[in-house]
């Protein structure tokens, strides 16, 4: 009797639907070796291909990187094409392990978060409206620009900044935006938007640490000023 198809297992058992569901750690050697083969044979499911393959070099994913094209296409259902997507895999699971990890910078200032910005916000000549997303130990995950304005407005939908920053599991964020005028003084709007921006975030537990407005040679920061 031929095997069950992946497809016809409860969902949560098929590999990519538990990837998913429960995510990457959750899934067994075998099960991530079968999402890179995509189909097994009409005998066995692209899972226990996988366990097949991982028991002829003892379960070992060093072995495993070990095997070439012909070593691996001794497997029944596995061709040039399936070989290669393994070993690329293996090649790429080994260059990762020999790169350094890039280092993030940590901002806890003001100054840190001018710094950062300040070549992307000083200079224009239309207000753009930016924010820095921290992790737990405010390390820096990224800078995201959330829209491009005229000479002396630009919109920060609320939506937007909250979705970016769900979206990167950021801990809190730094809302930034450039006053092309030359004046930093924050005008009512951006006492406004602030005011509603930190409520906002109270409320998604993704605390708001600074809105700094950027001028060419000066900035401003609401933190600094105890305005949050």
């Amino acid at each position: 009797m031929e095997n069950l198809s992946i497809r016809c297992w409860a969902e949560d058992d098929r590999p990519r639907e538990k990837m998913l569901l429960k995510g990457r750690s959750a899934l067994s050697n075998a099960e991530l070796l079968a999402i890179l083969l995509g189909s097994g044979t009409r005998k066995k499911s692209a899972v226990e291909l996988a366990q097949e393959i991982l028991n002829s070099c003892s379960n070992n994913l060093r072995e495993l990187s070990k095997k070439m094209k012909p070593d691996l296409c001794t497997f029944d259902g596995i061709g040039e094409a399936k070989a290669i997507t393994i070993m690329a895999a293996m090649e790429l699971a080994r260059r990762r392990d020999a790169e350094t990890p890039l280092v993030k910078p940590k901002i806890v200032s003001s100054r840190q978060a001018y710094s950062l910005l300040k070549p992307m916000l000083t200079d224009l000549y239309h207000e753009e409206f930016h924010i820095i997303l921290l992790n737990r130990g405010n390390y820096l995950i990224s800078t995201e620009m959330i829209s491009i304005g005229g000479s002396s407005k630009t919109v920060a939908d609320s939506k937007i900044i909250f979705r970016r920053a769900l979206d990167a599991r950021a801990s809190s964020i730094i809302l930034a935006h450039n006053h092309p005028s030359g004046n930093c003084e924050p005008s009512n709007d951006d006492l406004k938007l602030t005011k509603s921006l930190v409520e906002k975030g109270k409320i998604l537990e993704i605390p708001i640490l600074d809105h700094l407005i950027l001028a060419d040679t000066d900035f401003f920061s609401f933190a600094d000023k105890c305005m949050l």
